[in-house]
């Protein structure tokens, strides 16, 4: 595999949380770079984050390791209990299993640029939302109590 031509790798915008829960993160944008490579164990996104835009709903996997690498801006990561505010350079990483949920909340008045990488096991992960009615695995989008959205 060669260089990948940044400007040739698709953007998507928004997220595929059902309404209400995709209010917050309606104008995040995502490029998947490790499509672009062709990487199938691993994940490498590159996410951009208009002030006032959430990474994601607040989460935790059940089979995928996290890890992100703040490129530019200032963000606050969110988790049970704890903000910490994050500026270029810093990291932060999420073990598979640990029901910590977690999300970047840009409440700044600039852009952010974050790196990610997680793992693959989307026949076996599960993700848990705690503070919304919503987990996301093998069987799509359900409520909490199974129930399809």
């Amino acid at each position: 595999m060669s260089k990948i031509d940044l400007a040739s790798v698709p953007r998507h915008e928004g997220s595929g949380y059902p309404p209400p829960y995709d209010a917050p993160c309606r104008h995040r944008v995502r490029q998947a770079l490790g499509d672009a490579a062709g990487l199938t164990h691993f994940g490498v996104n590159l996410l951009r984050l208009p002030p006032g835009s959430w990474s994601s709903l607040r989460h935790w996997h059940s089979a995928e390791d996290e890890f992100l690498w703040v490129l530019e801006g200032e963000l606050v990561l969110v988790t049970e209990g704890r903000e910490q505010v994050l500026r270029p350079g810093d990291c932060a990483g999420f073990k598979a299993g640990v029901a910590d949920g977690h999300h970047l909340q840009n409440r700044s008045d600039r852009p952010a640029l974050v790196l990610e990488v997680g793992t693959r096991r989307p026949d076996e992960d599960v993700t848990d939302y705690p503070d919304v009615d919503l987990i996301w695995g093998p069987a799509g989008r359900t409520h909490k109590d199974g129930t399809p959205y």
